[in-house]
């Protein structure tokens, strides 16, 4: 079924959408018009910074080095005999002079009574003889006797004389064989393990020894330095300079001793390119042991007052190393040329002026020209 709709009603719907839309066009022209967008700026970014000052900047020369005894000595025994008695233990620090070990001082003690006993025969003879040439002179002077009786008187004196002086030899060299009997230690330092056990027979020939000394207290260390820095090194050396050394553990991290250089080898070794360096340090707490492998720091050198910054401030670029400084609120690209970077520290040869601000800490985001904010 279809609805009409009148004329007269068709008519007033249309004059009131006319009016509504009118009133819209009105209201709309009485507002104000909207403010244009405004730019907002970026925020500043929180780094953290340092002043580039100037200080003295240590040159120190790393290398791998071996630790070994100042001075080692094997002992032997020096005359033939059963091995009595060992007074050492294993391991023991012994001084110049103590005893380590016995050998049967029997033997010695007859040889140096049969050489006084020969000494005392012989005095005797010479005693006779010199009154035999007092005899024999007084009768030559009555012209009782040949001459050549007392020549021959004087010539048997002398020979006994000559006897004396061998069998005093004899005597001291008794007496010396008996002193080697009580083997000592010839110097200070810490034994090793026993070579030979009491009751062996020991000769003088034998190469094994009793016991081998080493001594640590001082001790050395034997590093090699490259040849090219033998220009820094040598020149403090023949001045008569006290280079410090410092020995590090395997890891590098924990020093173990200090020390200083005492002489550099006399060539380099030409396979290597290398000179050697020795080393002393007193080693008082013992923490240094022969054959140990150590890191050695040398101080060869302090350059005074160069102009340093921390070693996180330096950031390498495709140009080189660059540094970015603070000036007004934004953070601007330096190119720099770096000297020694030692420890987190790095010395700036060009690039800087003391008193500048470098950007130590979030560096990450910043780009030339990037706002940033100090801070504490």
């Amino acid at each position: 079924m279809r609805l009409s709709v009148s004329p007269r009603r068709r008519t007033a719907v249309v004059l009131v959408g006319v009016g509504l839309i009118g009133a819209v066009i009105v209201y709309t022209s009485r507002q104000p018009a909207a403010a244009p967008a405004r730019s907002v700026a970026p925020a500043a970014l929180p780094v953290a910074v340092a002043t580039a000052s100037r200080a003295d900047v240590p040159v120190r020369l790393t290398a791998l080095g071996s630790v070994v005894a100042y001075n080692t000595v094997t002992v032997r025994p020096r005359v033939d005999g059963q091995l009595m008695r060992v007074m050492f233990r294993e391991g023991q620090f012994v001084n110049r002079g103590d005893l380590l070990a016995e050998i049967d001082p029997r033997p010695f003690q007859v040889q140096l009574e049969q050489a006084q006993g020969q000494l005392a025969k012989d005095e005797a003879q010479l005693a006779t003889a010199r009154v035999d040439l007092v005899r024999y002179q007084t009768l030559l002077s009555q012209d009782s006797i040949a001459r050549q009786n007392v020549d021959e008187q004087q010539s048997t004196v002398k020979q006994l004389e000559a006897g004396l002086k061998v069998d005093q030899a004899a005597i001291d060299t008794a007496r010396l064989n008996l002193t080697y009997s009580r083997v000592t230690a010839p110097i200070s330092g810490r034994v090793g393990l026993r070579l030979v056990d009491a009751g062996n027979v020991v000769t003088a020939s034998s190469s094994t020894g009793l016991v081998v000394i080493t001594q640590v207290e001082p001790i050395a260390v034997v590093f090699t330095l490259p040849e090219d820095a033998l220009r820094m090194v040598l020149p403090r050396i023949r001045t008569g300079a006290k280079l410090s050394v410092d020995a590090f553990d395997r890891g590098g991290t924990t020093r173990l001793a200090s020390g200083s250089v005492v002489t550099l080898d006399n060539q380099i070794d030409q396979s290597t390119g290398t000179v050697r360096v020795k080393a002393v340090f007193d080693n008082r707490d013992h923490a240094l042991f022969p054959a140990q492998f150590v890191n050695v720091q040398l101080l060869a050198d302090t350059r005074r007052a160069e102009l340093v910054v921390p070693a996180a401030a330096v950031q390498q670029g495709p140009q080189g190393a660059f540094v970015y400084v603070v000036h007004d609120g934004k953070a601007v690209v330096r190119p720099v040329t770096t000297g020694i970077i030692e420890g987190e520290r790095a010395s700036i040869l060009k690039g800087l002026d003391a008193g500048d601000v470098v950007i130590t800490d979030g560096i990450d985001r910043l780009r030339e020209g990037s706002a940033v904010e100090v801070r504490q």
